[in-house]
């Protein structure tokens, strides 16, 4: 390959910092770096990185909260031709061990209050808050000056969320990421003068690599915030400092379902992305019409895919709110049977990507990822129905579909009808172990206010047919989630199966 292309992550950022050096990059509580400041830090921290004895092709972890050093600290990994691994900040125990030394992560980078949960022997160099941290070593360090990564080369292990297994690295290249990011750019939307905000966890694909990468291509200021607090949220759109917010539904049915919600003055949200997990539609409507000028934006994919595979539109809204959208400019999409030929429009099957987006498989998985990669597409394990106008929609995991007597049914149809209750909060729909129905359709609810099961499963009867009801419902104070907001479905099918 010859050299100097630049088709690549840190890449990103340094065209940005020559073209516009002055402007303001990311605001991190009381920290502000222009573009020039942050691409200077960038080379700093993967000269220092690499002083470590760290080489090319290394793997280091990353282990903390959201920070303006957590995206210095991926950017660095990125410079010096290292493979960063985030790791999600509240993983403990067998969970974290399992992610460190299954990706052979020689150095850990980590805020001080999370070091400590670390196995026994694992290098750590603290992002943050610490003398000899990152972000304090950086004035003291010269600048990188090696070569350049190159567009091939493997710049991150994103892990699998793991709702239904161990999770899989997927090796994500350079050159992967960049197709992310301008399919991301097109397709949302995205432009120098937006005011971004990000919130949610860096360590997700979701925040760093369809918003906060993104943005930073473009030459927008970023605003990182710990985490999505709906008071600071509220204060910076009202202050006019933000106008677009990306949060997963259990997000946006949080601030939703906050008392101010119908009376702070919202109106400068210009935009407003939605996924990492399915949209209940009866919430989308409710956001919708408190809100009738905002543009809403559905973005669906997975960590394989870098993560965006499809987008719905702010015009493309109407008429098909459960619609996940159209594949973005470097994706190819299809809806397959079992046999793996396709499968006519409106009929269910499983959506499988061809793309320079996908990652190179998983990481010392040969034959998962010989599975993933079948007959030249990756199956995604995603059950989706494709309409004439090339619109798909995500009807549940492959997983995740029940059946019950022998007929099978779609977890987000039932959950979809229970949103319409206005007594429930939040509903996740599995199939528990059956005599009579091989699988029940259970209903798991956390209430708003006073409701009971039958009250519930006769709601879900009168909006379905009666095979799709709940044949049973159980009451809980909150869903388990992993950090990006998505339901552990395997956690309730555990607790509840024997019940």
């Amino acid at each position: 390959m010859t050299p100097g292309h630049g088709s690549t992550v840190d890449g990103v950022l340094r065209r940005s910092a020559r073209r516009t050096p002055a402007r303001v990059a990311v605001e991190y509580r009381d920290r502000r770096w222009t573009y020039e400041e942050l691409d200077a830090a960038v080379s700093r921290a993967a000269r220092l990185l690499l002083g470590e004895g760290l080489a090319p092709g290394d793997r280091v972890g990353a282990y903390g909260h959201n920070s303006d050093a957590y995206l210095i600290g991926f950017l660095a990994c990125a410079r010096a031709g290292l493979v960063h691994v985030p790791v999600n900040q509240n993983l403990t125990g067998d969970d974290l061990t399992y992610i460190v030394q299954q990706s052979g992560s020689g150095l850990v980078l980590a805020d001080p209050d999370l070091a400590d949960r670390l196995p026994d022997g694992v290098r750590v160099l603290p992002l943050r808050d610490a003398d000899d941290s990152l972000l304090a070593r950086l004035p003291s360090t010269a600048p990188h000056d090696g070569p350049e990564p190159r567009a091939e080369d493997l710049t991150q292990l994103l892990y699998t969320s793991g709702t239904t297994a161990l999770p899989k690295g997927a090796m994500m290249t350079h050159r992967a990421l960049v197709h992310e990011y301008l399919s991301a750019i097109t397709a949302l939307d995205l432009g120098a003068g937006d005011r971004p905000v990000h919130a949610l966890p860096l360590y997700h694909s979701a925040q760093m690599h369809v918003f906060l990468l993104p943005y930073l291509a473009v030459g927008a200021t970023n605003i990182i915030l710990d985490a999505p607090d709906g008071d600071r949220l509220f204060d910076l759109i009202e202050a006019g400092r933000v106008d677009s917010l990306f949060a997963p539904p259990t997000v946006w049915i949080g601030l939703a379902n906050r008392p101010d919600f119908a009376t702070r003055d919202l109106s400068g949200l210009r935009k407003a992305y939605y996924g990492a997990s399915i949209m209940p539609v009866p919430v989308l409507e409710r956001l919708r019409e408190r809100l009738p000028e905002l543009a809403f934006y559905n973005c669906f994919g997975q960590s394989e895919i870098g993560p965006l595979a499809t987008v719905l539109g702010p015009d493309e809204h109407q008429g098909r709110l459960d619609s996940c959208g159209r594949p973005v400019l470097f994706v190819d999409a299809r809806v397959v049977d079992e046999d793996g030929k396709d499968a006519p429009d409106g009929t269910p099957g499983e959506i499988v990507y061809r793309s320079p987006q996908l990652c190179e498989g998983y990481w010392n998985k040969p034959d998962e990822t010989a599975e993933a990669f079948r007959d030249g597409w990756f199956h995604s394990g995603d059950l989706a129905v494709r309409d004439a106008e090339g619109y798909f929609t995500i009807v549940d995991r492959v997983k995740d579909v029940i059946n019950s007597g022998g007929v099978l049914v779609a977890s987000r149809q039932v959950e979809d009808a229970l949103y319409t209750h206005d007594s429930v909060a939040e509903v996740a729909v599995v199939g528990l172990p059956d005599e009579k129905w091989i699988e029940a359709i259970t209903a798991v609810v956390v209430p708003r206010g006073e409701v009971t099961e039958a009250e519930l499963i006769a709601h879900a009867r009168a909006k379905l047919p009666h095979f799709k009801a709940p044949k049973r419902v159980v009451f809980v104070d909150a869903l388990p989630r992993n950090a990006s907001g998505k339901i552990l479905k395997r956690e309730l099918r555990g607790r509840f199966g024997d019940g």
